[in-house]
């Protein structure tokens, strides 16, 4: 739409988690290099946490971009409940039809040491694990306890919002906790930062020269929070309003226009800390469920990994 009036190739603010796209800044650049650090050298646990929005699963999907052929990764999205050792199994397309839980510890077992023996690495990325809770969260552990010899047969990232980092610091985990190899948690960007990550998408989209002036950038900063997928949001709009107005710059009376529509007719708060207030956590410590919950997601294949990563940011 407005593309061509600015001298962009492609939309530089979509809500799509492109890793083309990354910004690396401080904190997203100290995460990706624990990320990598875990999997490189075969951490049982890697945990990365960090507000909705702060670009974890654009993280995860430059990992798997990086991957070489020899690992073999699944993926669980969003379990609330049921028997994790179906889920895990399931993720890495392997039947789970068994009824006894042994045979099922049995199977897993069998299944990650023949990916061993080929010379294969395993993943298990949980996302949205801070909906585990406690219980689940142990289950996790004890699957870590399956290795050979010195080696780990079963690496797990686990990628979650704030409450997945308060969950693994309550006592019943003391446990987990000291599994984790390899942690980090994602912050929202400074105000420097946002101007020079508008900068660099603009760049990376095709814009050679400024788009967004310097007070613009830092209303943006103040409305978002530093929260890159607001700032993706904000500024889009931005764009349209400002080619609607034929405006050859982005400047701060183009984005008060946007921030003031948002506020007053947006689905989200601008410029104010979301997060769950204590009364929504349930006791097990996860977000309490609403009726109409997703169920969990399990997915077996790289490539599918990829693509459902892509639509759990849409």
């Amino acid at each position: 739409m407005y593309e061509e009036f600015y001298g962009l190739k492609n939309k530089p603010f979509s809500i799509q988690p492109d890793p083309e796209f990354i910004y690396w800044g401080r904190t997203h650049s100290l995460a990706y290099a624990m990320l990598e650090y875990g999997v490189m050298n075969h951490a049982g646990f890697t945990v990365i946490t960090g507000e909705i929005g702060c670009g974890k699963t654009t993280l995860i999907r430059h990992l798997l971009n990086r991957l070489e052929e020899d690992y073999t990764v699944g993926l669980v999205s969003n379990i609330q409940g049921g028997n994790l050792l179906e889920w895990v199994l399931s993720a890495f397309d392997q039947p789970y039809d068994n009824p006894s839980e042994v045979a099922l510890h049995d199977q897993l077992q069998k299944f990650l040491i023949e990916q061993y023996a080929s010379g294969r690495r395993t993943i298990l990325i949980v996302d949205e694990a801070q909906n585990l809770g406690h219980k689940l969260l142990e289950q996790l552990r004890l699957l870590s306890n399956i290795n050979a010899d010195n080696d780990q047969l079963l690496q797990l990232i686990l990628v979650g919002q704030p409450q997945l980092k308060t969950l693994l610091q309550s006592p019943k985990l003391v446990q987990f906790a000291q599994r984790v190899a390899s942690d980090f948690h994602l912050v929202s960007l400074g105000k420097e930062d946002v101007k020079e990550y508008i900068t660099h998408r603009l760049e990376v989209a095709g814009r050679e020269s400024g788009l967004f002036t310097d007070l613009a950038c830092e209303r943006i900063f103040e409305a978002s929070r530093g929260v890159p997928r607001i700032i993706n949001i904000l500024c889009d709009t931005c764009l349209v309003y400002g080619f609607a107005q034929m405006a050859e710059q982005i400047d701060s009376e183009v984005v008060d226009e946007v921030i003031a529509d948002k506020k007053e007719h947006g689905v989200f708060k601008l410029g104010e800390e979301e997060a769950y207030p204590a009364s929504d956590m349930d006791e097990k410590g996860s977000a309490a469920e609403d009726e109409d919950d997703e169920p969990a997601l399990v997915i077996r294949d790289k490539e599918l990994v990829k693509l459902l990563l892509e639509k759990l940011q849409s």
